[in-house]
């Protein structure tokens, strides 16, 4: 019979997390404590703590009562405008986590690392694709691979063990994320609905025909419970995808029709810029729909969209080292979004 098993999500209100919280809440043996900055709304196999991470006395004195912990599930973030400001704060909030659970939960076994493509410089142009795990670093800064450095030279003197996923960009209809392009595909797709105009790509040119592929939250949240309990996925990062590939040129009508709208070709845009004045329109639309009063601010991610739609560049890796070691589900893509665009319409988000 299974040990109790006591989950520390940490950053349980994000897009990856809010999945992660729900997967592991879904699961019998499990009990789940979220850690976030603004805290949430405790269910019956979920509570949940406020705590600023980067103060690590804050830090130990939340989670000083948390001796029951067995598993901790990093997934938090968080963002600033260059990528060596990155590494500071993102570094320091799982030091801190580290720091303060380790001494008082004596039966942790596992810690959980939410990485992503920036292991492989697919964030500062073209980079050898497919990626796959073992493929050499390049240069610093990169805040993911200090990371992981840290848990395994923490790791190697205690008594739990580590693992690390690698998503691509993720599917999910958590509000309020800095990098949720779905979200972000659908509001844009309604506005432009409602001013009368044709969905176009707003992207680089050469980005709508290149090679991509997407992580679906939910599929990512399975992944990261099995890495975390597998003997076989023990100190060892996996590539998690969707399983398969698309180009917008071939996706981006059919996200159209979803949302019955016409295309008309690409033309490149930063929506930061152009999306900047929508906000008055956005409450009209709300009004007119009987929305729910969302913020703008909440729904709307342009400048991860902006980076997301300005790669011109073939973006994929290697999943198959995490199917030989045992995890074997796949999503398909196109359903994946339509999913999100029908969630986030039965929640009245979007008309």
């Amino acid at each position: 019979m299974d040990l109790r098993k006591v989950a520390l999500v940490v950053g349980a209100r994000g897009v990856i997390g809010t999945k992660l919280v729900e997967q592991l809440d879904s699961l019998p043996d499990w009990e789940v404590v979220g850690l976030s900055r603004r805290g949430g709304v405790d269910s019956p196999g979920v509570r949940h703590v406020a705590v600023d991470l980067l103060d690590p006395d804050d830090t130990r004195a939340k989670l000083s009562a948390l001796t029951e912990v067995t598993h901790v599930f990093y997934v938090a973030y968080q963002d600033r405008p260059t990528w060596a400001e990155l590494v500071p704060p993102n570094l320091a909030m799982l030091v801190n986590v580290v720091d303060a659970i380790e001494p008082v939960a004596r039966g942790l076994r596992h810690v959980s690392l939410m990485q992503g493509y920036k292991v492989y410089g697919a964030h500062l142009g073209p980079f050898k694709t497919p990626a796959r795990e073992d493929d050499p670093p390049h240069l610093p800064p990169e805040f993911n691979v200090d990371q992981q450095r840290f848990l395994e030279s923490r790791s190697a003197q205690a008594d739990w063990d580590w693992s690390a996923l690698r998503p691509s960009v993720v599917g999910g209809v958590a509000l309020g994320n800095p990098m949720n392009l779905a979200v972000g595909i659908a509001v844009y797709a309604s506005i432009s609905k409602e001013l009368g105009v044709p969905l176009r790509f707003p992207g680089k040119p050469g980005a709508y025909d290149s090679l991509l592929e997407m992580t679906d939250a939910g599929l990512l949240a399975k992944a990261t419970v099995w890495a975390a309990t597998s003997p076989a996925a023990a100190n060892q990062a996996f590539n998690i995808t969707n399983g398969d590939l698309f180009r917008w040129s071939e996706l981006w009508p059919k996200l159209a029709r979803w949302f019955d709208l016409e295309v008309a070709p690409p033309l490149q845009m930063s929506l930061a810029t152009v999306m900047a004045d929508k906000e008055p329109l956005w409450k009209e639309l709300q009004a007119a729909h009987s929305l729910a009063g969302t913020a703008y601010a909440k729904v709307s991610s342009w400048p991860f969209a902006d980076f997301v739609f300005g790669w011109d560049y073939d973006f994929f890796a290697d999943g198959s080292k995490a199917r030989r070691a045992g995890f074997h589900e796949y999503v398909d893509t196109e359903a994946m979004f339509y999913g999100i665009f029908e969630t986030l319409r039965r929640e009245r988000i979007i008309p």
